[in-house]
């Protein structure tokens, strides 16, 4: 079987609270761990999708409306499902880990670096289709 679920590769999320939201795969287990032995893949995704911006809208305006909320999250590659997308984060590697979930001020740590780095890139208007919602 091929491996589908690489570093990088956009998926969105089946079942669950986050069920219709787009994640971005960081680390893929294809055998498991000891913790999980199932195979599944630790996830950065948005729970809350930027609003729309249109010209006539002020700087402080703009701003506020591209904010991201972001989640880290280790899924079953049952509750996934792959897109055509991908996107390239280098900055995200080294900020999620396994170790990552253990401790609660790490989480809060990791989560700010991806809202910096998914904010960036949202205006820079990159990857555009990952910073919509699936459906209004």
């Amino acid at each position: 079987m091929a491996i589908v679920y690489k570093p990088g590769k956009v998926a969105v999320v089946l079942s669950g609270r986050q069920a219709g939201k787009k994640v971005v795969v960081v680390k893929q287990y294809d055998d498991g761990t000891k913790e999980r032995p199932y195979p599944h893949a630790i996830v950065a995704g948005i729970e809350r999708y930027p609003l729309k911006v249109n010209k006539s809208m002020g700087a402080k305006r703009v701003s506020r409306r591209s904010k991201v909320k972001p989640f880290i999250k280790a899924y079953n590659y049952t509750h996934l499902m792959p897109t055509r997308y991908a996107l390239d984060l280098e900055a995200l590697k080294g900020s999620v880990t396994v170790e990552t979930f253990k401790e609660p001020s790490q989480r809060e740590d990791a989560k700010k670096n991806i809202k910096k780095v998914l904010e960036e890139r949202y205006t820079q208007g990159k990857n555009r289709w990952f910073f919509t919602p699936l459906r209004f």
